[in-house]
C-alpha cells in the first residue's frame, strides 16, 4: 500500500456520514432488511446464492442479544418466503458470547430451530482469537442438536489443524476463510505464503474427513489449487463452493461460475454498517480514491 493510500485510508474515520455510506454502498445491500432481500433477489437472477448478516458484534447487552436474534429470524422467515437460495450468518459476540456462552448458545439454539423447517442453514461464524475456544463449544452444542448449523475455521490460525482433529465424529458443514484478524505471530501465520499453505492443507483435512467445504476467498490462485484439489480427491462439486464478498471482484465470481463452479455471495446490511465497510476499504484503497475521484468531477 503506498504512502498516499496510508494517508487517505487514515482520514476515514473522520468522513462525514453521507461520504462513507457512498463509500459503503459497494459492499452493503443498505441498512434495512428490505434492501437484503432485493439484492439477494437480483443476485439469485443472475445465477449466484446468498448468504444474509445482519451487521453488528460485541453485544454487551441481553436484551439488545435477544433483539439481534429476533432480527435473524424475521430475516431467515423473509428468506423462505421469496423462496430465495440463502442462509443466515451470525458472529458469536453479535448474540452476547461476550455475555454468556449460555445466553449466545440459546439464542444460536432459537435461531436454528426457526431456520429448520424453512429449509435453511445457520453458520456460526469465528471471530477473533480470544473467542475461538468458546465458539467451538457453542458450535459443537449446537452439532449435537441440529443437522442445519455450521461452522467457520480460519487457516491464519496455527491451532486451526488441532481443531478440525478435536471437531466431533459426523457431518460437518465448513466455511473456510483465511481470517481477517491480525493476531499475533506466536498464535497465527501473518505472511501471506504460510496462510495460503495452511489453507490447502485445512481445506485437504476437512475434505478427508467429508465435510462439505465453502471456500471463502477471492484468491485466483489459490482457488485454482483448491479445484485441483477436489479433483485429486475425487470431491464431487455438490459437496464444495466458493464463496465470495459483495461488492468484491464480481469478475472472478462470474468466470467462476461460468467454468460451472457454484458461487454464493455473503450480503451483510443493518445500521452498524460503518465498521465493516472501514474494515473493506483498508483491504481496498482504490475504491477509496475511485469515489473519491469521481465526486471531485462532478463538481
Amino acid at each position: 500500500m503506498s504512502l498516499l493510500d496510508r494517508a487517505a485510508l487514515s482520514t476515514l474515520p473522520m468522513l462525514p456520514r453521507w461520504l462513507m455510506r457512498k463509500l459503503a454502498s459497494r459492499y452493503i445491500a443498505g441498512e434495512e432488511l428490505s434492501d437484503a432481500l432485493i439484492k439477494l433477489a437480483e443476485l439469485q437472477q443472475r445465477g449466484f446464492a446468498g448468504i444474509i448478516d445482519v451487521l453488528g458484534e460485541d453485544v454487551l447487552d441481553e436484551g439488545a442479544a435477544r433483539a439481534v436474534g429476533a432480527a435473524y429470524r424475521t430475516a431467515a422467515s423473509a428468506l423462505a418466503q421469496r423462496k430465495l437460495d440463502c442462509y443466515v450468518s451470525v458472529k458469536p459476540t453479535h448474540l452476547g458470547l461476550r455475555l454468556s456462552e449460555e445466553l449466545c448458545t440459546q439464542l444460536y439454539d432459537e435461531l436454528a430451530r426457526h431456520c429448520a423447517p424453512l429449509g435453511l442453514g445457520l453458520r456460526v461464524e469465528m471471530e477473533d482469537h480470544t473467542t475461538t475456544d468458546a465458539t467451538l463449544r457453542v458450535f459443537e452444542r449446537l452439532r449435537a442438536r441440529h443437522t442445519n448449523v455450521g461452522l467457520v475455521l480460519q487457516s491464519r490460525l496455527l491451532r486451526t489443524p488441532a481443531d478440525i482433529t478435536a471437531l466431533a465424529a459426523g457431518s460437518l458443514w465448513v466455511r473456510l476463510v483465511k481470517g481477517i484478524y491480525l493476531e499475533p505471530p506466536e498464535i497465527a501465520h501473518t505472511e501471506p505464503g504460510p496462510i495460503r499453505e495452511a489453507y490447502v492443507a485445512a481445506a485437504r483435512q476437512l475434505l478427508q474427513r467429508g465435510a462439505r467445504l465453502s471456500f471463502a476467498t477471492h484468491d485466483e490462485l489459490l482457488a485454482e489449487r483448491l479445484i485441483a484439489l477436489c479433483r485429486e480427491l475425487g470431491v464431487a462439486r455438490e459437496r464444495y463452493e466458493f464463496q465470495v464478498l459483495l461488492g468484491v471482484r464480481e469478475a472472478l465470481w462470474e468466470r467462476w461460475s461460468a467454468g460451472g463452479e457454484r458461487v454464493r455471495v455473503y450480503v451483510p446490511f443493518g445500521p452498524e454498517w460503518r465498521a465493516y465497510s472501514t474494515r473493506r476499504l483498508r483491504k481496498n484503497p482504490q475504491i477509496f480514491r475511485h469515489v473519491v475521484r469521481d465526486l471531485l468531477l462532478r463538481r
